[in-house]
């Protein structure tokens, strides 16, 4: 056992707490559950007690490796509000990320066996091995032996193995569960959070290291303003003194530095954080991360999953996230507005460049790219692009190479822009002077080729413009990541992708709403954050959408939803034959206008053949379908009006004698189709509505009865015969009483039809004066009573016609005089020929 006692005295509990600088009870604490035998805290007590005793000044290394950051969190987190050592109050996510590592270490210390440690550096070697997360199996014995239990196998194998064979398929990384990674979104504070674990450490040695010696600078600048200005150190080396006399040191250097000098940095660092830690995934850099086994690494990064080597290769147990969609959210950075420009002709060929692998993610072929784009005409019409819509609003614009950046600097100078390039090749005095330009004013665009992508925080940048498209996930939201930061009146970061609106996720250029995987794209609105309307937007909104997820299930989705705000002509051909259809089936009386209107760029008239027809077949209004009718026989399709005239068979009875009613006035107005394809819609048509013939011809001529009567009731050689009598006695009439009665024969025999067809094809030599003999057979809409017309005393109205149609059946027994008193109410009403058909339902206007 540690101590003797089952409870340590007040006076030993401050000589530790003096010896270790952490405390061990906290206010509010009972001691029983503070320092309760088995747990860590009590582990550390008793480690640091037997350190005192034996003469100890300093907390070994090893105390330090092991409790130092452990304890540390504890005390950090106690606190109501964590705070650094200035004061600055760590906001929720940074507590997270804080509060993950804590608890990966106290599960890390319970699977080792913490209840039976001592501090001594031995015991913590299980500890690494038992990251393969096989509980238990601790046992050095075990690992010598090369038990088979120790790796998962997918096979059972009772036979002992070879040692060497054993060798090579254990794992080479003891201390994989000593590194542990967060995400947070560039701009939320991941510096600030890194700060918190300086916080937290206060013996042991803290090495922050960075891929970039600018950035090395800015870390020990947050450090001395952040109140740790006496705890920065050189960098330490073996050899250079005594490591446990120097307690705390914070060094800051290069990923460079670190791979150079692997192998011979002092062991006074007990945590390594790795910032921008998918920069360490390189293969030297790794190698040198895992051989050093004696740290806990802590990586921070803001793209850990968007790379095709993941963090968590390095870095297997993630304590933290907090991605750019969250942090907008909670408004820890700006909200992101995105407008896409299509590129012009010369640069349409984007997706031709060829992908290179590099050694962490895939980007296109640079020099190609570079190639492609630097044209003086296109940089000529980005410059104009960007004075005409951000002129005056500080940006960044990425350009493909250095040449191409000078170029487009010098294009956006030409048209009066404060624009500067910036690159690699810039010298370091002349680079820090037009960034400090930049901040304060005196240059509102800066123009770089990669240089600004990591590293560089200017909360005045509002413009990310991608002037060269990336294919990297990762490039692209460190890109983004520069205009996130918020800053007085800033409403939002803009970004610009230059590619076509409807651009879907799964192209090779990366895109903002690719990156948030976003379904639809709406020109100059939010795509991530709160919606704060009217304060501050450089920016107009569009208000259309398009949908750009490639998912068909999201995108029928997005054409349910968004049906009547999608941007139709920026959808491919067949959607736009989808959307056609499905906005036919849908439109509503008082959004007809606006359905056609969507079809503006229909040229060809495709499109509004297939909205039309789908609402004569679907749509649930009738004043809808029998517009659609009108507005295909205005066309004057013949492939639509046969289709029509087809769908209408389906129809109940009182709208297909409304829609013949249509399509007939339409034939007798105007010429559609050939003559045989008009004869053959017109006897169609006088089919569906055989009963209204049949009803006129019956009152014409009641002879029609018995004549229609053998037709019916006969077959066979009888039923031809009958059909002949018909037509015989069809050819003797007028022409309007004659078409009624052929378009009320019904022929149930080949010989027959054949007669019936004979004497329709001779009758219909005219198409459009058949089309309004058969029209007048309709009887005519009845108005409404209180929208009638009045009639004048003494006029000559309704009432004339009964005493005429009775004075000619008393003169005609035979019923001629029925011919003439329709033909009259005609003729005294002025309706001229084909107008005797009755009025057409009221439809909405255009």
């Amino acid at each position: 056992m540690g101590v003797s006692a089952p409870f340590p005295t007040p006076a030993a509990i401050a000589r530790a707490e003096l010896f270790t600088r952490e405390n061990f009870v906290y206010e509010g604490e009972s001691l029983e559950d503070a320092l309760a035998p088995g747990g860590p805290r009590r582990t550390a007590f008793d480690a640091a007690l037997a350190e005192l005793d034996g003469g100890a000044r300093q907390p070994s290394i090893e105390w330090r490796r092991r409790f130092s950051l452990l304890l540390g969190l504890e005390r950090l987190l106690s606190e109501d509000e964590p705070h650094l050592a200035d004061g600055t109050v760590l906001s929720a996510h940074q507590v997270d990320a804080l509060s993950g590592t804590l608890t990966a270490l106290l599960a890390e210390a319970q699977r080792n066996g913490t209840s039976g440690g001592n501090g001594a550096g031995p015991a913590l070697e299980p500890a690494q091995l038992a990251s393969a997360a096989i509980p238990g199996e601790e046992d050095s014995e075990l690992e010598e032996n090369g038990d088979e239990d120790e790796e998962p196998l997918d096979w059972q194998d009772d036979s002992e193995l070879d040692e060497d064979v054993q060798l090579v398929d254990a794992p080479e990384d003891p201390n994989a569960a000593r590194r542990f990674w967060f995400e947070h979104a560039t701009g939320a504070g991941k510096t600030v959070a890194a700060l918190g674990f300086v916080e937290a450490s206060r013996t042991g040695g803290i090495l922050i290291l960075t891929h970039r010696r600018n950035l090395v600078d800015q870390f020990n600048g947050e450090l001395r303003d952040r109140g740790y200005r006496e705890r920065i150190h050189a960098p330490l080396l073996n050899g250079a003194g005594n490591p446990e006399n120097v307690v705390g040191p914070v060094t800051v250097e290069t990923y460079q530095w670190f791979v150079r000098n692997a192998g011979k940095i002092s062991e006074a660092y007990t945590i390594v954080i790795c910032d921008e830690a998918h920069t360490a995934l390189g293969e030297k850099t790794s190698g040198a991360i895992r051989r050093w086994s004696d740290p806990i690494f802590i990586g921070m990064t803001a793209t850990g999953a968007l790379i095709a080597r993941h963090v968590t290769d390095l870095f297997p147990t993630q304590t933290s996230r907090f991605d750019l969609a969250q942090a907008a959210r909670r408004g820890v950075i700006a909200p992101l507005r995105c407008i896409r420009i299509p590129p012009g002709p010369g640069v349409r060929t984007i997706a031709k460049v060829p992908l290179r692998r590099g050694e962490v993610d895939t980007e296109f072929d640079q020099e190609m790219l570079a190639e492609l784009l630097d044209q003086t005409p296109f940089n000529m019409a980005v410059a104009d692009l960007y004075k005409t819509r951000f002129n005056g609003v500080p940006g960044v614009v990425y350009a493909a190479g250095v040449r191409h950046a000078n170029n487009v600097a010098k294009a956006f100078r030409e048209l009066g822009l404060k624009a500067q390039a910036v690159s690699g090749e810039t010298p370091k005095r002349q680079l820090a002077r037009i960034l400090a330009d930049y901040e304060s004013g005196k240059i509102d665009v800066l123009v770089n080729a990669m240089l600004l992508a990591e590293g560089w925080n200017s909360p005045r940048a509002t413009i990310c413009m991608h002037l060269a498209p990336t294919a990297s996930r990762r490039v692209y939201q460190q890109r983004v990541g520069r205009v996130t930061r918020r800053a007085p009146g800033k409403e939002a970061g803009i970004v610009v992708d230059f590619v076509h609106p409807a651009t879907k996720h799964d192209d090779p250029v990366v895109t903002l709403h690719s990156l948030l995987d976003r379904d639809v794209y709406r020109g100059g609105a939010i795509v991530v954050g709160p919606v704060r309307r009217g304060r501050g937007r450089r920016v107009r909104v569009e208000r259309r959408v398009l949908p750009v997820t490639p998912d068909p299930e999201r995108r029928a989705e997005v054409f349910e939803r968004e049906l009547w705000r999608i941007a139709v002509e920026h959808l491919d051909y067949g959607e736009q034959h989808v959307w056609a259809a499905l906005a036919g089936a849908r439109v509503a009386p008082n959004g007809w206008r606006r359905a056609k209107a969507m079809l503006h760029f229909d040229r060809g008239g495709e499109l509004k053949r297939r909205f039309l027809l789908t609402a004569v077949q679907r749509n649930r209004h009738t004043q809808l379908r029998l517009r659609a009718l009108q507005e295909i026989a205005a066309s004057k399709d013949p492939e639509a009006f046969d289709t029509a005239i087809d769908i209408m068979a389906a129809w109940p009875r009182d709208e297909r004698r409304e829609g013949v009613k249509i399509m007939l006035q339409a034939l007798a107005e105007r010429r559609i189709g050939r003559r045989d394809q008009a004869n053959a819609w017109i006897w169609r048509m006088a089919e569906y509505t055989r009963e209204v013939h049949e009803e006129y011809a019956v009152q014409r001529w009641p002879e029609t009865k018995r004549l229609l009567g053998l037709l019916v009731n006969s077959s066979g050689p009888a039923h031809a015969r009958n059909a002949r009598r018909l037509v015989h006695a069809a050819r003797k009439e007028d022409r309007r009483l004659s078409a009624a009665l052929l378009a009320a024969a019904l022929a149930h025999t080949p010989e027959a039809e054949e007669a019936l067809r004979g004497a329709r094809t001779r009758l219909a030599r005219k198409p459009a004066a058949l089309a309004r003999e058969l029209l007048r057979n309709f009887p005519k809409g009845r108005r409404s009573g209180g929208k009638g017309r009045r009639r004048r005393k003494g006029a000559a109205g309704d009432g004339a016609a009964p005493v005429e149609l009775q004075a000619s059946t008393q003169s005609n027994g035979a019923g001629a005089g029925d011919v003439d008193a329709p033909e009259r109410e005609a003729t005294t009403d002025g309706d001229a020929p084909g107008e005797g058909a009755p009025e057409h339902p009221k439809l909405l206007g255009d």
